[in-house]
Parts: structure tokens; C-alpha cells; sequence
């Protein structure tokens, strides 16, 4: 009788704990469905602003018929203000880039001028910077002029740069390639520059 009695607790037991882990499964589905959607609508509202902001970009390249724009396949639209037709090189990752830009919204007004900036040196694909001109500087060559437009996605995207760029803005950037080199004979100039040497001046009397 002792021995019936507990083998039915033991059932009882085993029944409550079987019932709890349904309930814990049958309770995570909704936050898993909820993740699901919130996911959707998230990349539909990403894809509308991208559709909005690339409308604009469109707008504005049929302001200007006589600039011929080139679509990237990086999703940005450029054009030449200055073409290189002798050199054929481009900087690639281990180049360092000497460049000058500045920015601009896509009506033209500047929000970075040229001096404001200053002269750039970029570590190609080492350092950090907007996403959009990392791979339009790969596209130029030496003493070229290109005018950039990218979407926000690539330019400084939902954060801004937290200084004048707002959120989701799409930017129209001037970017001119002064030079680029190896890192390694970058390096040997960083030290020709910082030991000049002295010019010989002649002392003779004669």
C-alpha cells in the first residue's frame, strides 16, 4: 500500500513538472513571433527610406543633365569634375590616401567646407571613416576632382556625426586625390619630413 502510494506521488510529481515545461514552451512563441515581425518591419522601413533618399539622389542628377553621373555598384552615383586619362591606378588597402574634401546636403548647401576640414591622410581600409567615400577613394586616381552622392546608409546613416550631419541624411561630398603611396614609403616621407636636410650654402669668398 506504501509502495502504491508513492508511485502515485511520483506520477503526480512527474505529471505537474511535464505540464510546467509545456507551459514554458508554449509561453516563449509569442516573443520569438514578436522578434520575427518587429525584424520585418524594421527592414521595410529601412528599405522606404533608402527608396525615398535615392529618389532625391535621382532628382537631383536630372537637375543636372549636363554632368554625366555613374552609378556605382557600392550604391553611390559620382561624376568627374577633374579626369585623370594617364594614370590608371587607385589606392588599395595598404595605400595610404592624401586627400582634400568637403560636404554638402543634396541642395547644395555646405556643412564641412574644404578648410574646415583640412588636408586628409587615410590608411585605405585600415581606419574608420564614412563608409561611402572609403569606397569612392578606391575608385580614384591620382590629382582626380569627383563629386560623390551617397545615401545616408552609407554616409553617417541613423546617428549623424553627432556635430552638423542630422539623422538619415544623404550627402553630396567633393572629394579631389592629391596622392597616395605605399604605408611603407609614406613612412620613409613622414621621416624625410621630419629630418630636412640642410641646404649646402656656398661660402667662398670667390
Amino acid at each position: 500500500m506504501k509502495q502504491l502510494k508513492n508511485t502515485l506521488v511520483a506520477a503526480i510529481l512527474l505529471l505537474a513538472l511535464f505540464s510546467s515545461c509545456q507551459r514554458n514552451q508554449e509561453a516563449r512563441k509569442p516573443i520569438s513571433h514578436a522578434s520575427g515581425t518587429f525584424m520585418r518591419q524594421s527592414i521595410d522601413r529601412n528599405k522606404k527610406l533608402i527608396a525615398g533618399e535615392e529618389a532625391e539622389i535621382a532628382r537631383v542628377i536630372r537637375q543636372n543633365p549636363k554632368t554625366k553621373f555613374i552609378a556605382s555598384t557600392k550604391g553611390f552615383w559620382y561624376s568627374y569634375s577633374t579626369y585623370n586619362h594617364i594614370d590608371t591606378l587607385s589606392p588599395k588597402k595598404g595605400d595610404v590616401a592624401l586627400f582634400d574634401y568637403e560636404v554638402k546636403d543634396l541642395k547644395g548647401k555646405v556643412i564641412y567646407s574644404k578648410s574646415e576640414l583640412g588636408p586628409q591622410t587615410y590608411f585605405v581600409d585600415k581606419q574608420n571613416i564614412m563608409t561611402g567615400l572609403r569606397e569612392g577613394i578606391k575608385l580614384m586616381h591620382r590629382k582626380e576632382k569627383v563629386n560623390f552622392l551617397f545615401t545616408s546608409h552609407i554616409g553617417y546613416g541613423y546617428h549623424g556625426d553627432n556635430k552638423k550631419i542630422g539623422t538619415n541624411k544623404p550627402l553630396f561630398c567633393i572629394v579631389t586625390l592629391r596622392d597616395f603611396m605605399s604605408e611603407a614609403n609614406y613612412d620613409q616621407k613622414m621621416k624625410a619630413d621630419a629630418n630636412p636636410v640642410l641646404e649646402t650654402k656656398n661660402d667662398s669668398l670667390n
